[in-house]
């Protein structure tokens, strides 16, 4: 996604800073929570992520709150209220020329997006609150405490509102860079105590627009209780409880945040075909102590949990995989194809019990979203719904996974099947058989690939990939539509447990002259 050019708003005295993304016809003003910087934010993946899914289907407007980021502080004469940033916002649509837009409140921002849309109805078309809450909350900083130099800016507020990053260093020194870049510590201090003192109870019978309510059901920072309690006091307001435990609306699963918001204000959910694979997902969940189900405790775990980091990081380079860790206790993980997933997790599997730590895994398979730093989505759900149905160590797949394993000779076992829940399907669910577990790796993959796995209509696909044609190219020698190509091509990597569309294409060079 292209960086988006920071301009100004003047409101009042102040100018604040916005940008404007995606050219949709429908407007979608993010008002944010602080700390925020527009330079920033950016650099982290599920933040860029989730502006570049919000703009796909909406003209979005984006901007630093007034004494955050690259927008001017608060007048010292003046009022330091959230009738001020009401009147912002304002003057941020007025400057771009959205007449009548949604607007979308993250966090401490919902407060100023109900505030606004009780002040200015003619101006909202639709609502969507974040994380919100009404009343009056302890923020990033409690009342009355000044942040000293060495702790605003230094990344520890990010235990608070990220646990699901806890463990990971780059994050935390990147929340401390974002906090620097967002104010000073006085002017946090300020903002913080603004922040718990914001009361928007007295507008919420004021609010008459149609109302979506967000909320992650283990938010550290704001309890759902609130979002449950707007529910009852905002007319007709929806409110849809997801799961997750990370505060920031950029973090955890951000496709299933913004298809709920792209339903409530369009009507129907898009999915950009363009930027999703089919992949398997691995998810990895920390029992214990081998041989236990019980904590992995003492005094090493710490080192051990290091080790493991390490292993995962080495096995990613080996089986090309992504991963990335959901809390200090789960690993989420896709491949390119079932058989590496499942070479990952017989190795991992026996890693983790050589220093001590028993791991469950279950893996599945499904689209992911490629543009998204970590996997996400609901192959990566469905994999942790078979990781946390296993008691003790133990490797379950999907059948749809285990059948994308073809032509290695491994062995399955029926484990029954898991049942359907909040949306998901059942699954049918196999383990690979005891025998097969002890031989060693090398002699279970790679396997050679062949094209007699592939259907008719994949091996024609397959032939003019390796001529060197383009997929829109292909689609019209074929009377395919570029989607449905990509879908085969992709197909076609699972299969023959290839790496990308070169060794695709070079694979079937050399048997076609054969």
């Amino acid at each position: 996604m292209r960086r988006a050019i920071t301009k100004y708003a003047r409101s009042g005295t102040a100018l604040i800073a916005y940008q404007v993304i995606g050219q949709g016809s429908l407007d979608l003003v993010l008002v944010p929570g602080f700390p925020c910087n527009l330079e920033i934010l950016p650099e982290d993946p599920g933040y860029s992520h989730l502006l570049q899914r919000l703009s796909r289907f909406c003209r979005l407007i984006v901007f630093d709150p007034r004494g955050s980021g690259l927008s001017d502080g608060f007048d010292p004469a003046g009022p330091l209220d959230s009738e001020t940033r009401v009147a912002d916002i304002l003057s941020i649509m007025d400057a771009v020329g959205a007449g009548r837009a949604a607007l979308l409140g993250a966090a401490d921002g919902a407060a100023q997006a109900m505030r606004f849309a009780a002040r200015h109805p003619a101006r909202v078309r639709a609502l969507v609150l974040y994380a919100g809450r009404a009343g009056p909350q302890d923020a990033l900083v409690p009342r009355g405490e000044k942040p000293s130099a060495t702790d605003w800016g230094s990344g520890s507020a990010a235990a608070r509102i990220a646990p699901g990053r806890l463990d990971d260093r780059s994050f935390i020194d990147w929340w401390g860079r974002l906090e620097r870049f967002a104010a000073s510590p006085m002017a946090a201090a300020a903002q913080a105590r603004m922040i718990a003192a914001t009361d928007a109870s007295d507008v919420l019978p004021m609010i008459q627009t149609p109302t979506l309510l967000l909320h992650r059901r283990d938010d550290p920072q704001v309890g759902i209780a609130c979002s449950r309690d707007l529910s009852r006091k905002i007319a007709d307001a929806k409110l849809v409880e997801l799961p997750g435990g990370d505060h920031p609306i950029w973090l955890g699963d951000v496709d299933a945040v913004v298809d709920h918001v792209e339903e409530f204000l369009t009507g129907a959910r898009t999915v950009s075909l363009g930027d999703r694979v089919l992949a398997a997902t691995l998810v990895a969940r920390i029992l214990g102590p081998s041989g236990s189900s019980g904590s992995a405790g003492g005094r090493h775990r710490n080192e051990k949990l290091a080790l493991l980091r390490e292993a995962v990081q080495r096995l990613m380079a080996r089986y090309g995989g992504t991963a990335g860790w959901s809390g200090a206790e789960r690993i989420d993980a896709a491949f390119d194809g079932a058989s590496r997933a499942l070479a990952c997790a017989v190795e991992l599997r026996d890693f983790a019990h050589g220093i001590g730590l028993s791991l469950a895994q279950g893996i599945h398979a499904g689209d992911i979203d490629r543009a998204h730093a970590e996997p996400s989505g609901q192959a990566v759900q469905l994999a942790a719904r078979i990781a946390a149905s296993i008691r003790s160590p133990e490797i379950l797949l999907s059948r749809l996974a285990s059948d994308l394993i073809v032509g290695a000779g491994l062995q399955f076992t029926d484990r029954g099947t898991l049942p359907g829940q909040e949306g998901h399907p059942a699954l049918t669910l196999v383990a690979l058989s005891a025998e097969r577990h002890l031989e060693p790796l090398g002699r279970l993959w790679p396997r050679p690939a062949d094209l007699g796995l592939l259907s008719t209509r994949e091996r024609e696909v397959i032939r003019l990939v390796a001529e060197g044609g383009t997929n829109p190219q292909i689609g019209v020698q074929l009377g395919l539509s570029e989607h449905t190509v990509k879908r085969h091509v992709a197909n076609i990597l699972l299969k023959l447990d290839l790496p990308s569309r070169v060794a695709a294409a070079s694979l079937a060079a050399r048997q076609i002259e054969t």
